[in-house]
């Protein structure tokens, strides 16, 4: 084979065209926390042909099993709510304010454009903001900022009737407008990449062991799990009903390169330049090193990490949960968090599925996590 077939061939993509599409629907489909019902039945219906069988628990989480009668249970997991907003008020003039539903960013929020989703179906509205001209109509008023209880939407509605009669209603969500797209140099940007893109990647990984026919000596537990964004709460629930004995969580961490991010504190990662293991307590050691030796031998690059006390994910909760299960943290580096343009780039998507793959592959109900 001469090297530019070589080449070629070492630059094939893992990801196949059904694959972008399942990630492009499943990004631009919402699933707020706890309402993720609608994503996760986009992200069901793509894993149950992978999987022998599939489960969902009374507060929504998805679980597919490959080898359910196995005794050794392994995890890999990730979460499926994206942050979003509730309608918390309606007053008389039809304008609508709000409480956030998880860490969503309300300086960003200005102008955006939005879907309500009401019990009528979905309704399009705004972020209202005053203009520039009248903000600076008086030299002597301070320039406002954004603040949630200064935010509101308008619907067009010109009264609060109006505003009931769409179905819009108190407690009712509301998630951003803004989908997936692809940048220049293989990045692509979306809204809730925090941490759909994680459900992507299990999944990818369930795909690839069926279509290579790879037979695992324990039961898979393919877990995406509800409502990470306000304390981890889906994976507390179903890492006490499942009891695995080890488990491989999925989620995204900072890209530091861009500015106003202190390297000092948040550590050296950069977009397109590998997974991002991290270091900490929760973190089993041994766990954590057989997946840094996985990664040598494949020769997939690496970028660590550090966290001080918790890892704020559903590591956590796996960590902790029932008599504990080493637990190691695979993070993908990622723009802009909690934003509707979160960046990140399809070479880490490709490295840390096959990481995750191959640590798998190596894994068996022998291997020795003994810290002593």
């Amino acid at each position: 084979m001469s090297k530019e077939k070589k080449a070629k061939a070492k630059s094939k993509s893992i990801l196949t065209d059904a694959s972008y599409a399942f990630l492009k629907k499943y990004i631009n489909t919402a699933s707020p926390v706890g309402f993720e019902s609608s994503g996760q039945k986009v992200w069901l219906d793509y894993l149950q042909p992978l999987v022998d069988t599939t489960f969902v628990d009374p507060y929504g989480t998805a679980v597919g099993i490959i080898n359910p009668t196995a005794s050794f249970k392994v995890v890999i997991e990730a979460h499926a709510d994206e942050i979003s907003w509730f309608v918390n008020y309606i007053n008389e003039q039809g304008l609508i304010y709000l409480k956030r539903n998880g860490g969503v960013d309300h300086q960003i929020a200005p102008a955006k454009r939005v879907f309500i989703h009401g019990k009528k179906g979905v309704v399009k509205a705004v972020f209202g903001w005053p203009a520039i001209h009248t903000r600076l109509s008086n030299p002597d008023t301070k320039e406002p900022t954004p603040k949630v209880d200064t935010l509101f939407l308008d619907c067009g509605a010109r009264n609060k009737k109006e505003v009931e009669a769409l179905g819009i209603h108190i407690g009712a969500v509301v998630t951003y407008e803004e989908g997936f797209d692809e940048l220049a140099y293989d990045y692509l940007i979306g809204r809730a990449f925090d941490n759909r893109i994680g459900g992507f990647m299990i999944a990818e990984v369930a795909r690839l062991l069926k279509e290579n026919n790879k037979k695992l000596p324990f039961g898979l537990y393919v877990v995406n799990a509800v409502q990470e964004e306000i304390g981890l709460r889906g994976a507390e629930m179903i890492a006490r009903r499942i009891k695995p004995d080890i488990a491989i969580i999925t989620d995204v961490t900072h890209d530091t390169q861009t500015p106003m991010i202190n390297k000092a504190i948040e550590g050296d990662v950069a977009c397109g330049k590998g997974p991002s293991p991290t270091y900490g307590p929760a973190v089993h050691n041994k766990l954590l090193a057989f997946v840094e030796s996985v990664a040598e031998k494949k020769k997939i690059p690496l970028q660590m990490r550090t966290v001080s006390r918790s890892t704020g994910t559903d590591t956590d909760s796996f960590a902790y949960a029932n008599e504990g299960c080493p637990s190691v943290l695979i993070s993908i580096p990622l723009r802009y968090m909690h934003t509707t343009v979160e960046m990140l780039h399809k070479k880490d998507i490709e490295d840390t599925i096959v990481l995750m793959y191959e640590t798998l592959l190596a894994l068996t109900p022998k291997t020795n996590l003994s810290y002593l």
